[in-house]
């Protein structure tokens, strides 16, 4: 018998079927991917895009399509700083103008293919795949603390099987860690308030550890192994903000010291938006002697590939029962996350 789904989901509209809204800057890549020379495919909900790192000159994105027979541009050789096709040798320069085709004079070149604002910073190519005219109007996003030398930087991501939705909302939920309780322990989260504006919400949450010692890894984040009991619980303020279409996660400890900042954007890459390419920055604050941190590193990048592991799986779970069920049925009961379900839908591509 067909059951219909929960009042609230129904009431809402199926968040899983909202696409991400495309004007926005989008980490397409990461700066060591493309090679001078080597053209590279990529893509944002579905659309081809090619990236292009000349040999001088900054980085250029264009539609992955030749005007001509409509193959990857992808597939083409670099000259100077346009791209050339693989087919028939038509090339195009950094804003998709045709300024050459082999067996045509230059007053009869063709119309050339679509250019896509493009820009190469700390290490990450963002594309702004909407409308271009809006691309200088839309703000460049604040990429946390990876600038700041006071930090040390792990630059880390995946594609992972699922809907961006359940992405945001995973990290936003911290009421979750029991799934993490292996890697961890069992920790008791505190939601200790909200907040929100037209574009963002944010949620913030102290924890105590109930069970088990503090991994090694987690140390490295605050900088000391810390006993499990009152005199560590709930110190620590958690505070994690979507502010669409980017989240953020920071930590400070109870002396107001940042310890931790993460930035984190998730790009669709299928025209239904059932896959997403993850693309993150995760700061540590330096500790009085820095080299303990270096030190550490392994310990922590451990840690942290664990816990994304454990997340990852879960959030591909949620996609497959919304893909059996063939419509949301989540049912809700979290007041943060009503919330970032609300903006999420809000902001979206409907």
């Amino acid at each position: 018998m067909d059951v219909a789904p929960p009042d609230y989901d129904r009431r809402v509209g199926d968040l899983r079927r909202v696409g991400a809204h495309p004007d926005h800057w989008y980490p397409l890549a990461w700066s060591r991917e493309l090679k001078p020379g080597r053209p590279l495919a990529v893509r944002f909900a579905g659309e081809p895009i090619v990236l292009v790192r000349p040999a001088n000159g900054p980085v250029f994105a264009l539609e992955d399509r030749c005007a001509h027979r409509q193959v990857p541009l992808s597939k083409g050789l670099v000259e100077g700083t346009a791209i050339r096709c693989c087919y028939h040798g038509w090339t195009y320069d950094g804003s998709g103008r045709c300024i050459d085709v082999p067996y045509l004079g230059k007053d009869k070149l063709p119309n050339g293919v679509r250019s896509y604002p493009c820009r190469e910073v700390e290490g990450l190519i963002l594309v702004f795949p909407g409308n271009p005219a809006r691309a200088e109007k839309v703000p460049f996003p604040a990429l946390g603390s990876v600038a700041d030398k006071r930090y040390k930087t792990r630059r880390f991501g995946r594609e992972v099987a699922c809907h961006y939705s359940f992405m945001h909302e995973n990290l936003m939920d911290m009421n979750h860690q029991f799934l993490h309780r292996k890697q961890m322990g069992r920790m008791r989260p505190r939601f200790v308030g909200q907040s929100q504006g037209d574009d963002w919400m944010e949620a913030k949450y102290t924890f105590a550890r109930t069970e088990g010692k503090q991994p090694f890894g987690e140390a490295a984040i605050f900088g000391e192994r810390r006993a499990s009991g009152k005199a560590t619980a709930d110190k620590d303020i958690m505070t994690i903000r979507t502010e669409y279409p980017y989240q953020t996660l920071r930590i400070r400890t109870s002396d107001d010291t940042p310890v931790m900042d993460l930035w984190i954007a998730y790009v669709p890459l299928d025209r239904e938006q059932r896959r997403n390419r993850t693309f993150g920055l995760l700061s540590v604050r330096r500790p009085k002697y820095p080299v303990l941190l270096d030190l550490a590193w392994p310990l922590l990048v451990m840690f942290t590939e664990r816990i994304f592991k454990e997340d990852r799986e879960i959030v591909e779970v949620e996609q497959a029962a919304h893909d059996a069920q063939g419509a949301d049925w989540n049912q809700e009961v979290f007041p943060a996350i009503r919330n970032l379900r609300a903006l999420l839908m809000s902001c979206g591509q409907q």
